[in-house]
């Protein structure tokens, strides 16, 4: 089931409820009741938030010198992309939330979900 993320100051952000409970466990609160995030707190939340970035693994930038190879044509099936199977991480998940609490914070306006 989704939970909608809703504040005056920006549009609606849809997250499926699992990933939105991790985030909101986080931060001490929870997607299976109605709850809001106050101006004031936001400060705070951003922090938590922030942190998920500093805490995962980051991945090396491709190397510059070595110029991409175009892929081997056969006419056999074709492998899936080699990112297909990496799992998507809860920082890249949060990226969204975070900036919807940004532009909230922005126009001092809380965010409210489950109402």
């Amino acid at each position: 089931m989704p939970i909608t993320f809703k504040s005056q100051a920006t549009g609606n952000l849809v997250m499926l409820q699992a990933h939105a409970e991790a985030l909101l466990r986080l931060l001490g609160k929870t997607a299976t009741q109605p709850g809001v995030i106050e101006v004031s707190d936001m400060p705070r939340v951003l922090g938590i938030l922030h942190g998920l970035a500093h805490d995962a693994p980051s991945v090396p930038p491709a190397s510059l010198d070595t110029p991409p190879q175009a892929p081997a044509a056969s006419d056999e099936d074709e492998a899936p992309p080699p990112f297909q199977d990496e799992p998507v991480s809860l920082r890249q998940r949060a990226a969204p939330f975070i900036r919807l609490i940004e532009q909230a914070q922005a126009g001092q306006q809380p965010v409210v979900w489950g109402v």
